[in-house]
């Protein structure tokens, strides 16, 4: 409702017919006219500034109570509690213990249920498929002896006495080598690795892949801490990667080796650099992963031509924290993949460059290699320390999706003696040459089938959301709604205990800001009607319910 204060003088047409208005303005009056003028909106500009006041009617009080509001929810158990016009009995009470029990039950479930989550168990699931075909691995081969001793100098062995255990006075027992034509006085360790390597086209005598041949060409170089090894099915430089259609002997890489084991340095001392082994080591990588040989690698002696059927293992590991695998890239300047390998590989040079200021020929970055002396003083037990003895330093995640190799190796004994003479003649050598350095390697699939080892959430979130609906379901009748409801109510209640305060403030507030209204016989008292009197005009029905006659009149509407 609307209410406009202001106070009018009106007359009749018998007190002035002429229609205009006289007079003054009394202070005590806020405007006097007359109805012709008011009907004909000359005092419209003048009425717009009159105080208004908005008094609207007050909405009905919401009903808030229990009873009415759990008569319509669709929570089982506190309707039958809160009952409309009764009072709390016998039977509401019973209905009160059986909701409450029925409540702490589902809330002791809810309780185990989100604890169980919490613990984040997971599972192993172990699955066999098959494929079409395999991409064959990257095979890198490492002779146990690093250096051939016919292309060692007198000055070589003076410079790598300290690695090799060799002293000056001792007799060296093999022909040395002429000096070698050196572009710098200084010895470079890296050079001497090079120059004095198993060459891979010395060794490999046959080499062939699912039936097609094979040669040097196809393999790479590559540093471990054996010195220079060699790489099969690598892919870098462009080379696409071999793929294998069959499973089974024959349809994978099959080599013959020459060892080489006249060119084996003798062992004067105990040391890394120097071997007792005789043959090679083997390591069955993917072309992501950087050869750990002396860590990963299995032994292939001369004399016996070693079978290795293969089954590749597909796995994948759950990050934190259900698992501890590592899904961030390596933050590397040498490797782009993270890898158990390139981890390790990674922190044993900063390891070595943080303590001994250099790093191995292996290991990758632009620090100086280790002298020899750096070698024996200081890299070498280092390293050694850091892989034997400290558990904590270079610990290294497992990848959450890797690839490894299940080998299974056998082996029989070459050559025959019916095969030996022809052996010995093929490669121009001795039976006795051929028995104690020739060795056949075959690396193939067992099938073209590979097994895959997957971790998963033992209890998802999903599943805890369907136990809890099931146990509310189950106890209390209620679902996701009846949660909803339950808040449209509460904040209904907060809402109208929120504006019932904010009301009372504003009404308080007006009440003091407001003008006052003053009634007809109020003004009767305060003005001096008489010569306020206005002769006009106006039609009867201009004020609904109120005389058409009669003298000057006052009035507030």
């Amino acid at each position: 409702m609307v209410r406009i204060t202001c106070t009018l003088s009106l007359a009749t047409d018998e007190d002035n017919p002429v229609g205009s208005y006289q007079g003054s303005v009394n202070e005590n009056f806020k405007q006097v006219v007359s109805l012709d003028d008011l009907t004909q909106s000359h005092f419209k500009d003048e009425c717009d500034g009159l105080e208004v006041y908005d008094e609207t009617e007050e909405e009905p009080e919401p009903n808030l109570d229990l009873a009415n509001f759990f008569s319509g929810c669709s929570l089982h158990g506190p309707n039958h509690v809160f009952v409309e016009n009764q009072k709390f009995g016998k039977r509401q009470g019973i209905w009160a213990v059986c909701f409450l029990f029925a409540l702490s039950v589902f809330l002791s479930q809810v309780g185990d249920r989100v604890a169980y989550y919490l613990t984040y168990d997971h599972i192993t699931m172990l699955d066999e498929r098959s494929t079409l075909n395999f991409t064959f691995p990257a095979i890198t081969i490492c002779n146990y002896n690093g250096f051939r001793r016919s292309q060692i100098s007198y000055s070589d062995l003076v410079f790598m006495g300290p690695l090799l255990g060799y002293e000056d006075n001792m007799a060296p027992g093999f022909q040395l080598a002429p000096e070698p034509d050196r572009q710098s006085i200084r010895f470079n360790l890296a050079e001497f690795y090079n120059r004095t390597r198993h060459r891979i086209e010395d060794m490999l005598l046959e080499c062939a892949f699912a039936g097609k041949k094979c040669g040097p060409q196809n393999w790479i170089e590559i540093f471990t801490r054996y010195g220079k090894c060699y790489t099969f099915n690598s892919g870098q430089d462009g080379r696409p990667l071999l793929v294998t259609m069959k499973g089974g002997m024959g349809n994978g890489l099959e080599i013959m080796l020459d060892i080489q084991q006249d060119e084996y340095l003798p062992v004067w001392g105990e040391t890394d650099e120097t071997s007792f082994e005789a043959g090679i080591k083997v390591q069955i990588h993917t072309q992501d992963e950087p050869p750990f040989i002396d860590q990963l690698g299995f032994g292939v002696a001369p004399g016996f031509q070693t079978f290795v059927s293969c089954q590749e293992q597909r796995l994948t590991y759950l990050p934190p924290p259900w698992g501890d695998c590592r899904s961030k890239p390596l933050k590397s300047d040498f490797f782009t993949t993270y890898s158990i390998t390139a981890c390790r590989i990674d922190c044993e040079t900063s390891y070595l460059v943080e303590n001994c200021n250099c790093r191995m020929v292996h290991m990758p970055g632009d620090a100086p290699y280790c002298t020899p002396e750096q070698y024996k003083e200081c890299a070498d037990p280092a390293l050694d320390f850091l892989v034997e003895r400290d558990n904590n330093k270079c610990v290294c995640e497992t990848p959450c999706n890797t690839t490894r190799y299940n080998k299974e190796l056998s082996m029989v004994k070459i050559p025959s003696k019916a095969s030996a003479k022809y052996l010995a003649k093929k490669f121009n050598k001795t039976e006795q040459y051929i028995a104690d350095n020739i060795l056949v390697l075959d690396i193939f699939f067992e099938a073209l089938n590979y097994e895959t080892i997957e971790q998963k959430k033992a209890y998802e979130l999903a599943g805890l959301l369907g136990d809890i609906g099931g146990q509310m379901g189950l106890f209390i009748g209620a679902s996701i709604l009846t949660i909803l409801e339950l808040f449209d109510y509460l904040y209904e209640v907060i809402k109208y205990k929120l504006c019932r305060r904010m009301k009372s403030s504003h009404k308080r507030s007006n009440s003091n800001d407001r003008g006052t209204v003053l009634s007809l016989d109020d003004v009767k008292r305060h003005a001096p009607c008489e010569n306020l009197r206005t002769p006009t005009t106006y039609p009867a029905n201009i004020l609904p319910h109120h005389p058409g006659q009669g003298n000057f009149e006052d009035f507030t509407c």
